[in-house]
């Protein structure tokens, strides 16, 4: 059971700062002393925007990735950028993401980096909140990856490739003394309502068994985030009853942006396990009030025991502008603590 009653969250990305997005898209112009030093000050940015809010656990805010998946790809050996399977123009969907090619059996002989990030958070985080890890799970990590039909024949067949790995670095990541982690699997509730769910439940209790009683182990179920716009079948029942299963400590699911629809089967999850729920939308402008916060969290409640409940963004905050991650953040760390209170 968490910590403390109705706990505020994160997923684990935060929006980069404008100065790094405009260095990011002009290395050449600066030396590994110079990345560094910027990657630093954009960590110590989300620390300081994440600890003003008042969350009770931060991130790094994954200050060092590209586009949540792009970033881990860099570690993987046996992929080459495919260009041509990527679309180029028109509205902005999850197609125009960036898509590799598989060339030769994949390997990360140096872990996928995610080591790192966290010892650069824990050095550089104040005392007195809990850090996080965030690492992508191997299905949604196969997700840009193109299976060449020889070595590997289909996007299961790259996830079992992938799953040592992650795995791996999960358990190397406790023993960097990491003792709170979300593997996040969005492909998984994307993809619940058409393929098989007993399947996925089985290759993500694999990954996480050498961590399992080792570290507080949370998964990110959500409906897909690209430039505001969902891409799953944004439904729970799906998932249900065979992500019940999941051996976790923690489930994180989207709800705000889905206006609390289905809000009732939250009450099936939280028999087996604490629910992280997202009362903060992402995927809009509207800054949420402490009012709001306060009347969702009352709703969430019906359903989720104070002491299994606990709250977040329905999705990490890389991709909703700075200004208003802040402003949203802020509401709900207020409302929860307004609500702790009432509730002695």
């Amino acid at each position: 059971m968490q910590p403390i009653p109705i706990r505020t969250t994160v997923v684990g990305s935060y929006p980069f700062p404008g100065w790094l997005e405009f260095s990011s898209m002009n290395l050449d112009k600066f030396g590994a002393a110079d990345i560094e030093e910027m990657i630093e000050d954009a960590v110590i940015a989300a620390i300081h925007d994440q600890t003003t809010a008042g969350l009770d656990v931060i991130t790094d805010g994954e200050q060092t990735r590209l586009d949540f998946n792009l970033s881990f790809y860099g570690f993987i050996k046996g992929l080459e950028p495919n260009h041509s399977e990527t679309r180029k123009f028109g509205p902005p969907a999850h197609d125009q993401r960036g898509k590799h090619s598989i060339v030769e059996p994949l390997t990360a002989p140096k872990g996928l980096g995610a080591v790192k990030e966290y010892q650069r958070l824990a050095r550089l985080a104040p005392q007195g909140y809990t850090l996080k890890a965030s690492v992508p799970g191997p299905y949604t990590l196969s997700g840009r990856m193109l299976p060449d039909g020889k070595i590997y024949k289909d996007r299961f067949e790259v996830t079992e490739g992938l799953l040592p790995f992650v795995r791996k670095e999960l358990e190397d990541l406790v023993a960097a003394g990491c003792t709170e982690i979300t593997v996040d699997e969005p492909s998984m509730s994307c993809y619940a309502y058409k393929e098989d769910t007993k399947r996925f439940v089985d290759i993500f209790n694999r990954t996480i068994a050498g961590v399992v009683g080792k570290a507080r182990v949370s998964t990110h179920l959500c409906f897909g985030n690209f430039k505001g716009r969902p891409v799953g079948y944004r439904k729970l029942h799906p998932m249900l009853p065979e992500f019940l299963d999941m051996n976790v400590d923690e489930i994180h699911i989207e709800m705000a942006n889905r206006e609390f629809d289905e809000v009732e089967l939250l009450a099936e999850f939280a028999q087996r396990m604490d629910v992280a729920v997202g009362i903060i939308d992402v995927k809009n402008y509207y800054c949420e009030t402490v009012k709001d916060v306060m009347e969702r969290i009352e709703l969430c409640l019906k359903y989720v025991p104070a002491e299994k409940l606990a709250v977040a963004p329905d999705c990490g905050l890389s991709q909703t502008a700075r200004w208003a991650s802040r402003q949203k953040l802020k509401a709900m760390c207020d409302g929860a603590k307004t609500m702790r209170e009432r509730l002695g």
